[in-house]
Formats: structure tokens, C-alpha cells, sequence
């Protein structure tokens, strides 16, 4: 019999957003020039519209992606320091692969509307929702939350490489998901915020070692 892990739920937002909430204890995230040593609190995703639009919060050179999976962290000696892992989610003519979207995709039926939530019951590590991606190979600035309240100050770290996820899955996020609970809701579709100004942000791109770890599997 398959039991639930409390530590890993997924749930709608009202602010058009879904997110998967993390147990502080289980990951830690360290390394890489962050810091000090953080806990990883949530991971939420943006999206566009299907796999064929853009949906990443982020562009490289003026290329964006359909999809951007964020994990959000907090700073063990002080809750106010934040950092933000970005990973770009490129779109592949592969079906139902990589198996572990697969089976993150698979919960999105049962949050279909705004506070919605559920919980695991299928072991996903982090390692296996970030499968190909070099975690010494990213850019770093410093800037603000993507969604409300937008908070300033923020760790960026932008992973050079993408997630390859097959277009089926991705295509899930955008035609299972409903706004609200009204017979009449659209579809969540568009999530992201649009690419913002630099305003003389410096943006480093750097090649050193980050680790994420955890205290015994690295999972959520």
C-alpha cells in the first residue's frame, strides 16, 4: 500500500499559479557562490500557451522557452534572504517523457481549479525533475520575485541548461487547468510575467560548483 508524503503537495493558486510545496528540513541548497546555506522552500511553474509559445519568464540572446520551473529558497540564519533557482523547460517530440513530468503531470486533473491541492503519493526526487541539467552551468543577478508580492533583493540563479520535456506533457499545463471554479472559467493559460527591463542589473555568467543536497534522499 502506497502512502501519502505530507511534504510534498501540489496545489493551484489564485494567482494563477501552480506550486509544489517543499519541507525545509528535507533539502538544503549550498555552494555555487549563494550566500551561505538555504532551505528550499516551494517550486512553481510559468507557462504560456501549449508547447508551440513562449511561456519562460526569462530569455537568453531573445530566446524564450514554453515553460520556467522556479525553486524558491530562504536563507537558514535569516528568512528574509531569498534566492530563486530558474530552469528553462524545453519542448521535445518525445511522448510522456522524461517519466518522473509524467508523473507530475498526472496530479494536474486532480487540481484542476483555484485552491485546489494534493498530495504525493509517487516518489519524485529533485534529481529526477532536473534531468540533463550541468548545476555548475548558470548566470546569476540580482532581482525580485516573479509573482506577488514581487519582492525585491533576490539571489537569481538561471540554469544554462533545459529541462527536455516532451510536448504532450507540456501541453497538459495549459488545457487542464482552470482559472477559477465557475462552470465558465478559462483555462490558466500565460502564467508568466513579461521580460522586464535589466535597469542596469549586472548579469554574471559563471561556471562553479552548486550543490543541492539534502539531509537523506534528495527528494521533496
Amino acid at each position: 500500500m502506497m502512502t501519502t508524503q505530507p511534504y510534498m503537495k501540489l496545489k493551484i493558486l489564485a494567482i494563477q499559479a501552480i506550486q509544489i510545496a517543499l519541507n525545509q528540513k528535507k533539502m538544503k541548497v549550498q555552494g555555487g557562490d549563494l550566500p551561505g546555506l538555504f532551505s528550499s522552500t516551494q517550486i512553481h511553474l510559468h507557462w504560456g500557451k501549449g508547447s508551440a509559445m513562449p511561456g519562460s519568464e526569462h530569455a537568453v540572446d531573445g530566446k524564450r522557452y514554453p515553460m520556467e520551473l522556479h525553486i524558491v529558497n530562504q536563507a537558514v540564519d535569516d528568512p528574509n534572504v531569498l534566492a530563486a533557482f530558474g530552469f528553462f523547460i524545453e519542448a521535445t517530440n518525445d511522448t510522456g517523457k522524461p517519466k518522473s513530468w509524467k508523473i507530475l503531470t498526472s496530479y494536474l486533473a486532480k487540481i484542476a481549479n483555484a485552491g485546489d491541492k494534493v498530495c504525493f503519493t509517487k516518489y519524485i526526487s529533485m534529481d529526477d525533475l532536473l534531468p540533463g541539467v550541468d548545476r555548475t552551468k548558470y548566470y546569476r543577478y540580482l532581482g525580485s520575485l516573479t509573482i506577488p508580492n514581487c519582492t525585491e533583493g533576490l539571489v537569481w540563479t538561471i540554469f544554462k541548461d533545459p529541462i527536455k520535456v516532451s510536448r504532450d506533457l507540456i501541453d497538459l499545463f495549459s488545457t487542464t487547468v482552470y482559472i477559477n471554479k465557475a462552470s465558465s472559467s478559462p483555462l490558466m493559460t500565460n502564467t508568466f510575467r513579461g521580460i522586464q527591463a535589466i535597469n542596469r542589473r549586472i548579469v554574471k555568467s559563471q561556471v562553479a560548483s552548486t550543490i543541492l543536497s539534502s539531509e537523506t534522499n534528495p527528494c521533496f
